[in-house]
């Protein structure tokens, strides 16, 4: 599963689960059916992480996380998603 999966696995989860709001008690089959139409959200909370805050530069290595996440992002694009840019 590449990041962007996991990420908008997330966003549905929140989206649908009566846990983290929405209306669904099982939510679990709707999330795996439904992740792809959050696949664009997720792509853009990836894109925003690709600069770390202030604070996350001063706990470490700036370039090193840029990297990782533009790697990340390849490994999504690999896997199916040439629509990611």
């Amino acid at each position: 599963m590449n990041v962007i999966e996991r990420v908008a696995r997330v966003l549905a989860g929140q989206f649908y689960s009566r846990n983290a709001g929405g209306t669904e008690e099982h939510a679990a089959e709707l999330v795996d059916r439904e992740w792809p139409n959050f696949a664009a959200d997720a792509l853009a909370v990836m894109k925003t992480l690709r600069e770390p805050t202030p604070e996350m530069a001063a706990a470490g290595d700036s370039a090193s996380w840029h990297r990782m996440v533009e790697a990340a992002l390849e490994d999504a694009r690999g896997q199916g998603g040439a629509s990611l840019h």
